[in-house]
């Protein structure tokens, strides 16, 4: 008897002490799930602030990444209307100039790009440049060198064709600078 509740309780923290994924869902019905399922993590290297909203069917909430390292991670997130997710990142509050970060999940495989077509020419992080490396070695990263305005890894035009994909459970580091 006293073997079976050592053994119960045992059993019970041994499961606790697993990774749990954790999932919230945002006022627009976006469920982010974080733990096992990859997402990304944003890290600021330029010398001007950085403020992103992660949009689904709506702009998302603000957040700040401060000059010279600040970053910011999330996980995968679901857009509930069905269409993908736009991470958009400004040197400006007011949504001016945006690179973005895009993605879509489809079963256990995540397309994804870098888009700079509502990116101006004159743009900080055109001028600092962009990298974004998956942690799974069999995934192609995208890196844009700072000063290049035209750059091939990166939507420039919405016909281009430079959407990537990867596996669900692989994270990212997106690098600004």
């Amino acid at each position: 008897m006293m073997f079976n509740a050592f053994l119960t309780g045992l059993l019970a923290a041994t499961a606790a002490a697993l990774p749990q994924p954790l999932q919230t869902r945002s006022e627009s019905g976006a469920v982010e799930t974080r733990g096992s399922d990859g997402g990304i993590t944003i890290v600021n290297n330029m010398g001007s602030d950085v403020y992103l909203w992660t949009t689904t069917s709506d702009a998302g909430s603000m957040k700040t990444l401060s000059s010279g390292g600040g970053d910011y991670t999330e996980g995968w997130t679901t857009n509930s209307n069905g269409g993908g997710i736009s991470i958009k990142m400004s040197t400006s509050k007011d949504k001016d100039s945006v690179l973005q970060f895009e993605y879509t999940q489809h079963d256990d495989t995540l397309y994804w790009d870098m888009s700079s077509i509502d990116l101006d020419s004159s743009s900080e992080f055109i001028k600092s440049g962009f990298t974004a490396e998956p942690s799974d070695s069999s995934c192609r990263s995208s890196t844009c060198a700072a000063g290049d305005a035209d750059c091939s890894e990166a939507y420039q035009k919405p016909d281009d064709v430079n959407t990537y994909s990867c596996s669900l459970g692989s994270s990212f580091t997106l690098t600004l600078g």
